[in-house]
C-alpha cells in the first residue's frame, strides 16, 4: 500500500513530522498511552486526528484512528474494528486499531483499563484476537462478562478518503459506520449461561485505572 504523504494527508508539517515519527505499532501505542484520557466533560466527542493531536487527550475510538493515521504514513491500511458489548448490561463498545505482521494480527488500543491494551501480532485471525478481550472484559459491580462480538474490519480509506484525519466537526459517521458492519458472535449459541462471573480476584485487578480526571494515575 502506498504510504499517505503530508500532501494528501491535509496534515500540517509539524502534524504530519510527529505522526511519522511513530514509526512502529509499539511507538504508536507509548504515543497514546502518554496521551490523558478524553473523559468528554464538555459532552460526547468524536475528534479527528487533527483535533486529537491539538486537544492533547483521546477516547478509544479517537486513538484508534490517530494510530490508524500514523500506520498509514508508513504504508499500512488504516482500518479499524469494533468490539461490541452485549447490549442493557451497562457496558460500552471499544474500538482499536489493526496492524499485521507476517500475516498476523496484533491491536492498537487507547484505553482507561489495565488489560484491554494492545497485542501483539500473534492472532491468525479477526476472531482469535477479538477473544484475547474476552476474559477481562467484564463489569466491575458485578464481574458479569460482556464482550459479545465483533465487527468486520473497517479501512477508512477506502470508506472515506483522507478528509476524516483533518476534520473539524466530530466524526460520528465512522462510528455509524462501524455499527453498521456485520458483527460475528464470540459465545456459541446457548453458551453464556455456562460464562463465569469474575472473581473478587479479577474485579480487583480490572478496577486499576491509568488516568483520572486530575492526572495519571499509573
Amino acid at each position: 500500500m502506498d504510504r499517505l504523504t503530508r500532501a494528501a494527508s491535509g496534515l500540517t508539517k509539524e502534524e504530519y513530522d510527529q505522526l511519522e515519527q511513530l514509526s512502529t505499532p509499539a511507538k504508536i501505542q507509548d504515543f497514546l498511552d502518554a496521551l490523558p484520557m478524553n473523559f468528554e466533560s464538555d459532552g460526547d466527542t468524536h475528534r479527528s486526528p487533527r483535533a486529537v493531536l491539538r486537544a492533547q487527550k483521546a477516547h478509544c475510538i479517537e486513538g484508534a484512528m490517530l494510530a490508524a493515521t500514523a500506520l498509514w504514513i508508513h504504508g499500512e491500511p488504516p482500518v479499524i474494528m469494533n468490539l461490541s458489548a452485549r447490549l442493557g448490561r451497562g457496558d460500552v463498545d471499544h474500538v482499536i486499531a489493526l496492524y499485521t505482521r507476517g500475516g498476523y494480527y496484533g491491536a492498537i488500543s487507547k484505553t482507561n483499563h489495565a488489560v484491554l491494551r494492545f497485542r501483539d501480532p500473534i492472532y491468525r485471525t479477526l476472531r482469535e484476537l477479538a477473544l484475547s478481550y474476552f476474559n477481562e472484559w467484564f463489569l466491575l459491580s458485578s464481574g458479569e462478562k460482556t464482550l459479545e462480538c465483533y465487527s468486520q474490519q473497517l479501512d477508512l480509506q477506502k470508506k472515506f478518503g483522507t478528509a476524516w484525519i483533518t476534520q473539524e466537526h466530530d466524526l460520528w459517521e465512522v462510528a455509524e459506520a462501524l455499527s453498521v458492519l456485520p458483527h460475528y458472535q464470540l459465545v456459541p449459541k446457548g453458551n453464556w449461561r455456562y460464562v463465569r462471573k469474575a472473581d473478587a480476584m479479577e474485579r480487583k485487578a480490572g478496577g486499576f485505572r491509568e488516568w483520572s480526571r486530575t492526572g495519571r494515575l499509573a
